[in-house]
């Protein structure tokens, strides 16, 4: 019995209304992420504990290419002060304003929705390729801003709990 207690709590602490892709629809520029990370891409962002604590600085360098339709991007990802991690992303268009992805360390396909300035999409990150318990799931907003660049705004949950959020601001390289 405490454990069905303890897994609706965790289930309803995941629970909320989330503004749906639509409501961005009206705005423009639109974003497209194929075209977004075609070329050479930079991030930088801090990631914050599940109290909003910052933790670490996050940063990313992403190169990617379309060939055929499909985006493939190499992501090098450096948490603080851990040895950086590559990331090899495969992204397609799925249908108008609908987008599947898959990469090296991901569970799964990733799906997502663009309209307007705003694009989502939530993924399973296998933290520990082999062990489903540490998998983790990565829900992702993405917003154009007015200079090309973007805002990525990740929750990372376990089991429907919080575990960290991480803010970045996406630039392409000239």
């Amino acid at each position: 019995m405490r454990w069905t207690a303890l897994a609706l709590i965790v289930g309803l602490l995941g629970c909320g209304e989330a503004l749906p892709v639509d409501g961005f629809r009206p705005t423009a520029p639109g974003i497209d992420p194929l075209r977004f990370f075609t070329g050479h891409v930079v991030s930088w962002g801090v990631l914050e504990d599940r109290s909003g604590q910052p933790t670490s600085i996050v940063t990313t360098d992403c190169v990617g290419t379309m060939e055929d339709g499909v985006l493939r991007m190499t992501q090098r990802l450096t948490i603080g002060q851990d040895a950086p991690v590559t990331r090899l992303w495969q992204m397609r268009r799925a249908g108008p304003g609908r987008y599947e992805a898959t990469a090296n360390d991901m569970v799964g396909t990733a799906v997502g929705e663009a309209a307007g300035r705003a694009f989502h999409w939530t993924w399973t990150l296998a933290t520990s390729p082999g062990n489903s318990l540490r998998n983790v799931t990565m829900d992702q907003w993405w917003y154009q801003l007015d200079d090309g660049s973007m805002l990525n705004r990740t929750t990372i949950r376990k089991f429907g709990a919080i575990l960290a959020e991480v803010s970045e601001h996406f630039a392409h390289v000239p």
